[in-house]
């Protein structure tokens, strides 16, 4: 009797011990994560990096272009919703570095490092010419910074500046003369409401996942994130559907018709693509 009110009793105890255990351990993990800077610099992405040429191949072609290029080969979400751009006419394009930021709480504000070592300006110091900052906010009218904070990034030449939250001294930036694509301008601080948190980790930005090293595409019409290891392909289908379109188009000069011979693409689409190509008109 003795030894059956024991031994559920000891194994209770047991558990209770490894819990208390694992809880410490969990705790000194989350306090390196959290505090070491190298650690918040490092990507988590292992896909090969996209070339400068890719790059720049990618930002020849309008974003709507791309989207149907990815749609095509089976990714439908890959339009940052929200995110317009905030002065128009600039095109962007640049590899990703992400910045998280979180929900503002008091008792998590010791868990991340401070001043020129916070997520934010080590995301900062990740950036250059060929890279596009996309941050990941609270809300669609918090303010993830505005001209102190982004003249850092103008002095690094930034490739541009995402997010699905808001910008502040949008007069100042506009002077800086990299992109920035938001939610909207506003006046409203960003501290009291969030935190910066994570660097060039896999987030979600205006419905769609950003991994750190994707490439970031911006024009008037909006922002498309093609993934790292479907850049390649995607080009190849958005840079064949960009001929197809100007061919649409040249015959609709020719002969006026409705659109709807062609468009969407269908098999008279591409009898009429092979044409102009053996004409040498494609």
């Amino acid at each position: 009797m003795v030894e059956m009110l024991v031994c559920p009793f000891l194994r209770v105890l047991h558990w209770l011990l490894c819990s208390i255990n694992s809880s410490r351990v969990h705790n000194q993990l989350i306090s390196i994560e959290t505090t070491d800077r190298k650690q918040l610099e490092k990507p988590v992405t292992t896909e090969p990096a996209i070339s400068d040429e890719m790059l720049a191949k990618l930002g020849e072609l309008p974003t709507q272009t791309l989207i149907d290029g990815l749609w095509v080969d089976g990714w439908p979400q890959a339009m940052i919703h929200g995110a317009r751009t905030i002065f128009p006419g600039q095109k962007m394009v640049g590899r990703a570095v992400t910045l998280r930021f979180v929900p503002h709480r008091p008792d998590i504000l010791k868990d991340k490092p401070k001043a020129a070592d916070s997520p934010e300006y080590v995301a900062f110091e990740l950036c250059g010419p060929n890279e596009v900052l996309v941050a990941s906010s609270v809300g669609p009218w918090e303010s993830i910074g505005g001209d102190i904070k982004f003249y850092r990034l103008a002095q690094l030449k930034v490739g541009g500046l995402v997010t699905d939250g808001s910008v502040r001294d949008t007069a100042e930036l506009k002077d800086y003369g990299f992109p920035v694509f938001a939610h909207s301008s506003t006046a409203k601080q960003g501290p009291a409401v969030m935190q910066p948190w994570g660097v060039n980790d896999v987030i979600e930005c205006g419905g769609v996942v950003v991994r750190p090293g994707d490439a970031i595409i911006g024009d008037d019409d909006g922002v498309v994130v093609v993934p790292a290891a479907m850049a390649e392909r995607v080009l190849e289908i958005a840079a064949e559907r960009e001929e197809v379109e100007q061919v649409i188009k040249k015959e609709l000069r020719k002969n006026p018709q409705s659109p709807g011979k062609y468009y969407p693409f269908n098999d008279n689409t591409w009898k009429l693509f092979e044409e102009y190509k053996e004409r040498g008109e494609a």
